[in-house]
């Protein structure tokens, strides 16, 4: 179900040409003062973004909000080797598609900027609990750049509690030259939160909805929320519950609508392989998992591009990964037309084509074991850009 937070039609539907957002104080048509983070959507000219690394990567404590997020064939593996460090051949092949895809950004005139290393097979402890860590391979899940802010997720995988660490540095640099930086209310990640006795839903056959999660605190990852200006869109999952979607909602005030956005996958994480705003007016989605007819109402006038299923992929790095085939469609826009897109997919390809597009074609598969693909990689720091409503 669409729900909006209050904003008056003439809101909705102005057209505000500032760099500046509600919650720097600055007034309409006013500049804010520079910041080196600025990114209101997610096709705007990209100038900075931070990269993904592999460093310190160990496969995560096992737990139920990790085995039900992975693909049948992939859990045996992440089962026997929770709390392991990844194997050094599947962090090779891995960091060679990373590389590439950072020298294609650097091509591009992209600023590259990198997390610190961090050793994630070290175990923490919480008064109730324990865990090892994970990596930093996906910047895009623990964090939200809304203008000039970034916004820290209170995700609920315990094996993410201390991620942030890998970002101090950078954040701490982008704060004292203007940004500002703001923290989700700390999850407590109890058992209580859990739902232990969840079971992956068959919906073809009917049945309800479920989640691992509960509403025992606000939780989301940041992955779950895609941007198109003053409007935003999510997907309750199996990481975000609806006290997260409220929370964001009521930090980002009146000045911001957040859309729901109902997910048909029976294990729902990240609606950046479901629903990709492409460039103003475009937007991609995948037809298993979201349900065109009931999209959102502020989508009727803009070009729903729904897109082609996955082709097939072979070898080990995609047997083992932890993301659907869907993650076809976890694309990087460097423009309204450049979108790096993985080589594997030549229909998704030959589509963007049709579509008007230029696709950047790249291998990516070997990071699938490590979270995800180009969009989950990256954080998008600066876009040149500014604050507008495309509805």
């Amino acid at each position: 179900m669409e729900r909006e937070s209050p904003i008056t039609a003439v809101e909705a539907v102005s057209d505000d040409t500032h760099a500046g957002g509600p919650q720097g104080g600055m007034a309409p048509g006013v500049p804010a003062p520079h910041s080196p983070v600025m990114a209101w959507n997610e096709w705007d000219p990209l100038e900075e973004v931070i990269v993904g690394s592999l460093d310190g990567a160990t496969i995560p404590t096992h737990h139920l909000t990790v085995i039900f997020n992975l693909p049948r064939a992939a859990q045996p593996f992440y089962r026997f080797a929770s709390g392991w460090k990844y194997p050094k051949f599947m962090k090779k092949l891995a960091q060679q598609e990373l590389d590439n895809f950072i020298k294609i950004l650097a091509g591009e005139g992209v600023k590259i900027r990198r997390p610190d290393a961090v050793d994630f097979s070290r175990k923490f402890k919480a008064p109730r609990w324990t865990s090892r860590g994970f990596c930093v391979a996906c910047p895009r899940d623990p964090y939200l750049v809304i203008g000039d802010e970034i916004i820290e997720s209170p995700m609920c995988w315990r094996s993410r509690y201390f991620e942030g660490d890998a970002y101090r540095s950078l954040f701490k640099e982008y704060f004292r030259a203007g940004a500002r930086w703001t923290s989700a209310p700390r999850p407590q990640l109890t058992d209580d939160l859990y739902n232990y006795d969840y079971r992956v839903p068959n919906l073809k056959a009917g049945e309800p909805m479920q989640f691992t999660v509960n509403e025992f605190e606000p939780v989301f990852d940041a992955a779950d929320f895609v941007r198109c200006g003053r409007d935003l869109f999510v997907t309750r999952s199996n990481v975000t519950n609806l006290m997260g979607i409220e929370w964001l909602r009521r930090h980002l005030g009146p000045g911001f609508r957040i859309h729901e956005i109902e997910s048909r996958c029976p294990q729902p994480m990240h609606i950046d392989s479901s629903f990709m705003p492409l460039a103003p007016g475009k937007v991609l989605v995948n037809p298993d998992y979201i349900d065109v007819e009931k999209l959102p109402a502020v989508l009727k006038k803009w070009d729903v591009l729904i897109a082609p299923r996955p082709d097939p992929v072979e070898g080990f790095m995609s047997k083992i990964s932890m993301c659907s085939p869907w993650t076809s469609i976890n694309v990087l826009a460097i423009t309204e037309k450049k979108i790096v897109v993985d080589q594997s997919q030549p229909t998704l390809i030959k589509a963007l084509k049709d579509w008007g597009f230029d696709p950047i074609p790249a291998p990516f598969l070997s990071y699938g074991p490590f979270g995800g693909s180009f969009h989950c990689a990256t954080l998008d720091v600066r876009r040149r850009g500014v604050l507008k409503s495309y509805f």
